[in-house]
């Protein structure tokens, strides 16, 4: 089976967005991207942070909505997205999180949606 391993998210600061993602979900630095550009991982997937000079098509288009994480610990990943100020949204799950299938909605840096869960999604692992 195929299997996605790579998504790119655009920014006008690539650094900030970068350290962003290392310091709430502890994704490590796999390498430079080329024009400033950076690519962390958890191991699996591979996502680039990459600044918005470099679209090929020189603006946003239809694609990707958000995307998630499955953490280890709900509540722990809660109070990092507090400290780094990061917006909670309206979701399916109670507020705060809690034992509940769906997962809880943030904003990052960018303004891109970020789903986290404890109990992951069906068929993923």
């Amino acid at each position: 089976m195929d299997k996605l391993r790579h998504v790119a998210l655009f920014t006008d600061d690539p650094q900030t967005t970068a350290q962003f993602y290392q310091d709430v979900f502890d994704l490590e630095v796999a390498g430079a991207a080329g024009n400033g550009g950076i690519f962390l991982t958890d191991g699996y997937i591979n996502l680039a942070i990459l600044p918005n000079s470099v679209r090929m098509d020189g603006g946003g288009r239809l694609g990707f909505d958000h995307f998630g994480f499955k953490v280890d610990d709900l509540q722990a990943t809660i109070q990092k997205l507090q400290v780094a100020e990061a917006p909670e949204l309206p979701s399916h799950a109670p507020p705060g999180g809690g034992a509940f299938y769906y997962e809880v909605k943030y904003q990052g840096p960018n303004q891109q949606t970020i789903d986290i869960t404890a109990n992951g999604w069906a068929g993923a692992r």
